[in-house]
């Protein structure tokens, strides 16, 4: 059997262990897929009159749900990243060390199945935003292609991320503290308002981070809303997280236990 083909064997099956693990204790899963939907629900019923400046819950709805998409991706890589931390803790990745598999396959595993629960929960999510009252009826197929690449490659950026915060976490519940910025940074995005009616000195926190150009570019795509440079920032911020999180996860993973 060729190299290629024992690393798409290998890594096929830890594929299906982790779906497996994620559909015999959901419970993770569904905790983090929580928050997204609250503060979906919070913002739009409790503030979207105010938070709107007089255009209406329909119009913020429409805003606030790209940022909620891309918080849903943080949310669920928690998930990733304490599933990493307690393999690593328990000790099957010492064990998948010793055995005759491609070593890369256990961290692909952990990531194709990353990416698909992350695609999973924003279509949850996105159900949710159209109960509610959210329509993109003025985006094309093609914008709707690019949105749906856009939080595919997000996804996948922030789950390398998470893998390497899990690889480098000593225990489950420091691997979930560890990676709660990935939850925290579209609060201090353009989410949930403009970024011009920030503060000043607030402003270039919210602006010089990965969610806000993401976010704009996918609400430009959705809601036909000026994407301006936000496009290439976005798709710059993503394949530079994706390379980081990569080269740190398979250092980590390659090096020798203690």
């Amino acid at each position: 059997m060729s190299s290629l083909s024992l690393a798409v064997r290998d890594s096929s099956t830890m594929l299906r262990r982790n779906l497996l693990h994620a559909r015999r204790y959901p419970s993770l899963t569904l905790n983090l897929l929580l928050t997204p939907v609250m503060l979906l629900l919070l913002f739009v019923y409790i503030f979207g009159d105010a938070m709107s400046g007089g255009a209406g819950r329909s119009a913020y709805i429409a805003y606030i749900v790209p940022g909620i998409l891309l918080m849903t991706i943080g949310s669920t890589v928690v998930g990733t990243a304490v599933s990493v931390s307690t393999d690593m803790n328990e000790g099957i990745i010492a064990r998948f060390r010793t055995m005759a598999i491609h070593r890369g396959s256990v961290l692909i595993g952990h990531v194709i199945g990353s990416v698909l629960q992350s695609v999973a929960s924003v279509v949850l999510v996105g159900a949710v935003a159209v109960a509610i009252g959210f329509r993109s009826a003025d985006a094309t197929a093609l914008e709707w292609l690019a949105a749906f690449g856009l939080l595919v490659l997000f996804a996948l950026a922030l789950t390398w991320i998470a893998v390497g915060m899990g690889l480098t976490s000593p225990n489950a519940e420091a691997a979930s503290n560890n990676a709660m910025p990935l939850i925290l940074l579209p609060l201090i995005s353009s989410a949930f308002v403009p970024i011009d009616a920030m503060p000043g000195w607030f402003q270039p926190i919210a602006e010089y981070q990965p969610f806000t150009p993401a976010i704009e570019t996918l609400r430009g795509l959705l809601l036909g809303s000026e994407i301006g440079h936000n496009g290439w920032l976005a798709v710059a911020w993503c394949l530079g997280l994706a390379v980081l999180g990569y080269f740190w996860s398979a250092s980590k993973f390659n090096s020798d236990p203690k």
